[in-house]
């Protein structure tokens, strides 16, 4: 019957119900990721950033997927790739390009600039990964990244 009322024996389980449901929600903070985790967001964030740029001929130079040991039981992980700008453009040019495409991917913070020619070094809290955006010749985007030491399971 729609509208009558719970029997009062439901009541207490249904109420214990939502509040099991939301408690974990409202009140866990956010958890950090493993080092695994935080890794499939860097290859995701790097190939995502190349096809912002809408690069050509991307090719993963380094696939990643395994733990780096840092000490203490925590890993990191590593991830790379580069792609071909059309039409090709100086490499401070193609590196600034990058940059601001990584504003529509994820919120990275600009950690080192370096000098024109020298490559920028970006860092994202959140997911504990950090890019360097570079051009290693006229008209190639390079781009590399790390996660931070986290737990290797």
């Amino acid at each position: 019957m729609l509208g009558a009322p719970l029997p009062a024996w439901i009541r207490p389980i249904a109420g214990a119900l939502l509040l099991a449901l939301l408690a974990p929600v409202a009140c866990s903070p956010q958890e950090t990721p493993t080092a695994a985790e935080a890794g499939q967001t860097l290859k995701a964030h790097i190939l995502q950033l190349l096809k912002e740029r809408n690069a050509q001929n991307v090719t993963i130079t380094d696939p990643g997927g395994k733990d780096i040991p840092c000490g203490d039981g925590k890993a990191k992980q590593t991830f790379a790739a580069t792609g071909e700008d059309l039409p090709a453009r100086g490499s401070d040019a193609l590196t600034d390009a990058l940059l601001g495409a990584l504003k529509r991917v994820a919120p990275y913070e600009l950690v080192a600039s370096g000098r024109p020619g020298e490559p920028m070094r970006v860092r994202n809290s959140a997911s504990h990964t950090s890019l360097t955006l570079a051009s290693s010749e006229s008209g190639q985007y390079v781009v590399r990244g790390e996660t931070e030491c986290l737990t290797s399971h």
